[in-house]
C-alpha cells in the first residue's frame, strides 16, 4: 500500500493541484490529511473540495480548521493570522464549514504502521520545535511511524532505545528513508502550502509499506497565482510575501 501524506495545505490550491499531479506521477493508493486544509490562502472551499474529492482514508483537523469553522476563537494566533482565519469563515460555505467542524482529533490509529496527528501525539495543538519535544512524541505514539504537521518543516527522527537522532530534513527535490523494523519513527512531511523552512516549495510524502520506504518530496508550484488570488481577496499583503521566502 501506498500512502499520500499531505499536510498544512492553507488553502493553497495552486500547490495543492501542483503537489497531486506529482504525486500521480510518483503513484499512490491512499490519502492521508493531517489537517489545516485552511487558513492564510484565498481559496479555502476550493482546497476543501479537492480534498473530499480525493476521498482521504484517514483525516483529521488541524487549528485553523478548528478556528475557521467557528468550534474555536482565534485568541491564539497572531494578528495577521486572526484576520485569515475570520476572512476563512466568512469566506467558507456552510458545508464546508460544517465539513471541518466535523473532522476527528487527532492521534487517529491508521494501520498497524501508522499514526497520524496535527500537532503531536499528546496534544492535537502543540508545535513540535526541539529534539526533547519530538523525543517525548516519539515514546507517547502508538505505532512504529508517527506522522504530524503543523510546523510546516520536512524532518525525520527515529528511536531506538536510548538512540534518538534527526535523521533527515528534507530540502532535495526528493529524499528516501527506510523504515527499519527495530526503529520508531516520527515524520512531517512539510507543508504542502505554507512551508516556513526558508524553501517555497510545496512539501508532501509518499509511504509505501511494502518496501517501507518514505519519500519526502519538494516541488516548485506558481507561487505567483497564489499571491496574487490573496492579494485580490483583500487578504494581508504579509501572506503573500510570506509564500516567496517560505517563511
Amino acid at each position: 500500500m501506498r500512502y499520500l501524506i499531505l499536510s498544512d495545505i492553507h488553502g493553497n490550491l495552486d500547490a495543492l493541484e501542483t503537489v497531486l499531479g506529482r504525486a500521480s506521477e510518483v503513484g499512490y493508493d491512499r490519502t492521508l490529511v493531517l489537517g489545516d486544509l485552511v487558513g492564510y490562502g484565498a481559496e479555502p472551499n476550493e482546497v476543501v473540495d479537492r480534498v473530499l474529492g480525493l476521498a482521504p482514508f484517514a483525516i483529521i483537523r488541524g487549528n485553523h480548521d478548528k478556528v475557521a469553522c467557528g468550534l474555536e476563537d482565534s485568541d491564539g494566533f497572531n494578528p495577521v493570522a486572526q484576520q485569515a482565519v475570520a476572512w476563512t469563515y466568512y469566506a467558507l460555505t456552510p458545508a464546508n464549514r460544517d465539513y471541518l467542524a466535523a473532522l476527528p482529533i487527532g492521534p487517529v490509529y491508521v494501520d498497524a504502521d501508522l499514526e497520524i496527528c496535527h500537532g503531536s501525539p499528546e496534544d492535537e495543538d502543540a508545535y513540535i520545535t526541539s529534539e526533547i519535544a519530538a523525543l517525548r512524541a516519539l515514546r507517547l505514539s502508538q505505532r512504529p511511524v508517527c506522522l504530524y504537521g503543523h510546523t510546516h518543516v520536512p524532518l525525520v527522527f527515529r528511536l531506538v532505545g536510548d538512540e534518538f537522532e534527526m535523521v533527515v530534513h528534507a530540502q532535495d527535490e526528493e529524499t528516501h528513508v527506510t523504515i527499519e523494523p527495530e526503529f520508531r519513527y516520527l515524520v512531517n512531511p512539510g507543508s504542502v502550502g505554507q512551508p516556513r523552512d526558508g524553501d517555497p516549495r510545496a512539501g508532501f510524502a509518499v509511504f509505501d509499506n511494502a518496501s517501507r520506504d518514505m519519500s519526502l518530496y519538494r516541488v516548485e508550484y506558481p507561487v505567483e497565482l497564489a499571491q496574487r488570488r490573496i492579494v485580490e481577496a483583500g487578504l494581508p499583503q504579509a501572506l503573500a510575501r510570506r509564500l516567496a521566502l517560505g517563511r
